[in-house]
């Protein structure tokens, strides 16, 4: 018998002031059996970093052929593609070739060593972009993953903070370098 999704609730308010975007989401959270709080957590950060109308989690994990996060046009072209982690060369050209703009967060050990093995393969994609969250801050992420959460992520000169009702996470995202 294969194990369902756990669901998670969140409510996420967001106040964006370098990009004027301030909005209350409702957020449904399917969490795959394998993964984990410190991915799930990053998913919503991902989410919340980039949140803009259309924005939307996918299958993820349920399905290989799609990102964690998207936002897609009426039209179904795909405007913004997040992955999270350290996917292969060949997915993160197939993400480039099917969308505007693509956003890799790595996370997790080992992220330079990664994205040092495969830069060089992917200079050709102005519109993609890498960032690593530090393992220090993932964990202090996870510590906030709950079934019901209340969510607060604030955006100002480039800090990013992610608030719950009982702690408040500072969040560091490192542009990892193009080898260019």
């Amino acid at each position: 018998m294969a194990l369902k999704a756990t669901i998670y609730k969140a409510d996420l308010q967001i106040a964006d002031m370098d990009r004027h975007y301030y909005a209350d989401h409702a957020l449904t959270i399917a969490r795959h059996p394998s993964e984990t709080d410190e991915r799930m957590m990053a998913r919503v950060l991902a989410y919340a970093v980039y949140a803009q109308e259309g924005i939307a989690f996918t299958k993820g994990l349920f399905d290989v052929d799609e990102p964690e996060v998207w936002v897609k046009r009426l039209t179904g072209e795909i405007k913004l593609w997040i992955d999270l982690g350290q996917p292969d060369e060949a997915r993160i050209r197939r993400a480039c070739s099917r969308a505007e703009q693509v956003v890799v967060l790595c996370y997790g050990s080992g992220c330079e060593v990664w994205w040092k093995q495969i830069a060089s393969k992917l200079t050709r994609f102005s519109h993609l972009t890498v960032l690593q969250l530090p393992a220090d801050t993932t964990q202090a992420l996870a510590a906030l993953a709950a079934r019901g959460m209340r969510l607060q992520c604030m955006v100002q000169d480039g800090e990013i903070w992610l608030n719950s009702e009982t702690e408040s996470v500072p969040v560091k995202l490192l542009r990892l370098p193009s080898a260019r």
